[in-house]
């Protein structure tokens, strides 16, 4: 029923894919949501070489034979990326995608991983880098609107708007991101020209996530004003649940903290320690607006059937609506 160009591209049964994120997106998780109709993702920044990635890739292997993709990250970061050897890996192993974020061009990647038979996304936050990415010669673009957790765009444009938007002026196909978690926002973002989900906060709240069951529970337990975004001061606003590590950034970028003074609180590690560990004022938890419709945790199984089914319904509904008014 939900058959569109990014299924028959990447060979899934559902157009739903699970952006990747660090420390989260590991074998065993991106195996599940493959395992379930979707498109799993292993995140490259997780691993110090292209030989971890490779025993990464080797496992996620093992544990599914349907297609999944390895996110490869273009933000500016205190360690520097292997990038080069994780895209031939990439193309050795015969990895189904590869997922680009960040705010660098992907475009020297994407002819090597073209040639090697790879599918490419680009995930970007504004219609203007969807088009770059599209020149840049993506298959397919991600965009994520100001719902979105974590990294955010400079525009602050919603789902809503920007997905339209985006498809008005580009060919190949969108994947909406940002506020997507059930099947009421699924077949919304379809409606709204995209052909395809990416989703983050609904799937940090499944079994098969490595994230904390603490973190799980302050999730389900939280509304959707219960979050905030910081780092804008230094030009990366990044939406986070308020905690006392939100708090801290707060107050520092307030008296006009630099950059140097916030990674001590910004650091990965903090944030790994909120989200994995259970220490949940330790660093910024990164979610999005969509936490507030997280009700219940649930296997990664039963979260993608659930938005098939009631997306499925709410799609007979329309269809017997418009007969109605014929």
């Amino acid at each position: 029923m939900f058959k569109t160009r990014v299924t028959e591209m990447l060979g899934v049964e559902y157009p739903i894919i699970a952006g990747g994120m660090a420390y989260i997106s590991r074998a065993a998780f991106a195996a599940a949501v493959s395992n379930a109709g979707g498109l799993g993702i292993i995140t490259s920044a997780n691993f110090e070489t292209a030989e971890e990635l490779r025993r990464e890739i080797s496992e996620t292997k093992r544990l599914t034979n349907k297609p999944f993709g390895v996110n490869i990250n273009l933000f500016p970061s205190q360690r520097p990326m292997p990038n080069d050897e994780f895209v031939e890996t990439i193309i050795d192993e015969g990895v189904a995608a590869v997922e680009t974020s960040g705010t660098r061009s992907p475009e020297e990647y994407f002819s090597r991983l073209k040639e090697g038979g790879v599918k490419c996304v680009h995930k970007c936050a504004a219609a203007r880098h969807a088009r770059r990415a599209e020149n840049d010669g993506a298959d397919m673009v991600t965009v994520v609107g100001f719902e979105n957790g974590g990294a955010l765009g400079l525009d602050d444009i919603t789902t809503m708007v920007l997905i339209p938007v985006t498809c008005e002026t580009v060919k190949i196909p969108v994947l909406a991101g940002g506020g997507i978690v059930n099947g009421r926002g699924f077949i919304a973002a379809l409606t709204l020209g995209a052909e395809g989900v990416v989703m983050g906060t609904g799937f940090m709240a499944t079994e098969e996530c490595p994230t904390h069951p603490k973190f799980k529970e302050w999730m389900v337990k939280s509304k959707e004003t219960d979050l905030a975004v910081i780092e804008r001061s230094i030009g990366l606003p990044h939406r986070s649940l308020r905690n006392k590590a939100v708090e801290q950034v707060e107050e520092m970028e307030a008296r006009g903290a630099a950059f140097e003074e916030l990674v001590a609180v910004i650091t990965g590690e903090n944030y790994k320690k909120a989200i994995l560990d259970g220490e949940l004022d330790a660093g910024l938890a990164y979610c999005g607006l969509a936490v507030g419709l997280i009700h219940r945790t649930s296997t990664v199984k039963e979260f993608i059937d659930g938005i098939i089914k009631e997306a499925s319904v709410i799609a007979q509904q329309i269809a017997l609506l418009g007969g109605v008014i014929k």
